[in-house]
């Protein structure tokens, strides 16, 4: 058994696992070094607490908070299940801390996002973003189109976030209409999966709606993705309702019908090979949550995502 020390401040190694108590300590993930020293970082992970752009329930700005907390459970797990390996022996990670906006100058809160994404990548360091309401995404996407150019997205949600307006509205349902528009993001190159409401344009985007995601094996699903998306630098962002508010219930805009946590595991397992660029998991609001379910599933997910990020340098 190591010193009784917490690892989240006095971690020697940015890879592997440490013996620890995890269910104790600071609120970093996965109990990584809380830090904003980059060199030799792989991946940064940032909390953005910002949920100024909901149009139901708010609450989601202590998401970032509750994932980290839910992921001790995780942090101890020498391999993750369904891929045969930990990413954190493959990726130098730690906490950056959470993206700082302020709460009352809510105009100026995308430009500062966008301000702290672009910093992160500048460094050549990988970002796992946790929101906060999805509405973040789009700074992050404006940070890493600047670096990458145009993106292939593959996007999880119960929702498009497509609707189309004329201004360019704070709103967590419009900003990929935004990033489309901008070049941001090329539709064609595009995939929007679980998706169960109503939206009479698709924009150009591949749509899997949640009954075809049901219908189909999730490594036919991850098949087609990858079909779509190619070897294009591709962002991928995870609203956790595309979740069945069975699987999580701490969200703000819950639709029923949606994925269970095991198929949203299985498609991304079989995402692997994809051009990761960019990641982030949003729109937990712990408020609304039971026994933690939403941000477990959640830290689960980002998990995951590290695991794609890692997987090429794994092998």
């Amino acid at each position: 058994m190591t010193s009784p020390t917490d690892h989240a401040l006095t971690r020697d190694s940015l890879y592997g696992i440490t013996p620890e108590p995890t269910y104790g300590g600071m609120l970093s993930f996965m109990r990584r070094r809380y830090t904003r020293e980059l060199s030799n970082v792989d991946v940064a992970v940032m909390g953005i607490p910002f949920d100024l752009a909901t149009t139901a329930r708010p609450g989601t700005r202590f998401g970032p908070r509750s994932v980290r907390e839910a992921s001790a459970c995780l942090a101890w797990e020498e391999r993750v299940m369904g891929w045969g390996f930990n990413p954190l022996d493959d990726l130098a990670v730690v906490d950056y801390g959470d993206c700082f906006f302020d709460s009352g100058d809510p105009a100026n809160a995308p430009q500062a996002i966008y301000e702290c994404a672009r910093d992160i990548l500048a460094t050549d360091t990988a970002l796992l973003s946790l929101g906060g309401d999805h509405f973040v995404s789009y700074p992050l996407l404006r940070a890493h189109a600047e670096k990458y150019g145009e993106l292939a997205l593959i996007h999880f949600d119960a929702h498009s976030d497509t609707w189309a307006e004329e201004s360019e509205r704070i709103d967590h349902g419009t900003m990929f209409y935004h990033a489309a528009q901008q070049g941001l993001v090329s539709p064609a190159h595009s995939a929007q999966i679980g998706l169960r409401t109503y939206n009479d344009q698709d924009h150009g985007f591949h749509i899997f709606d949640a009954p075809a995601v049901h219908d189909l094996q999730p490594a036919d699903l991850a098949a087609q993705v990858k079909d779509i998306v190619g070897d294009r630098p591709c962002y991928l962002t995870f609203d956790i309702d595309c979740l069945d508010p069975s699987f999580a219930p701490g969200t703000g805009t819950p639709v029923v019908g949606g994925l269970s946590t095991h198929q949203a595991m299985q498609i991304l397992q079989h995402l692997r090979g994809i051009q990761l660029v960019g990641m982030d998991v949003v729109e937990v609001a712990p408020a609304y949550d039971v026994g933690d379910i939403t941000s477990l599933a959640a830290a689960t997910i980002a998990l995951h995502q590290l695991c794609l990020l890692a997987w090429k340098q794994h092998h």
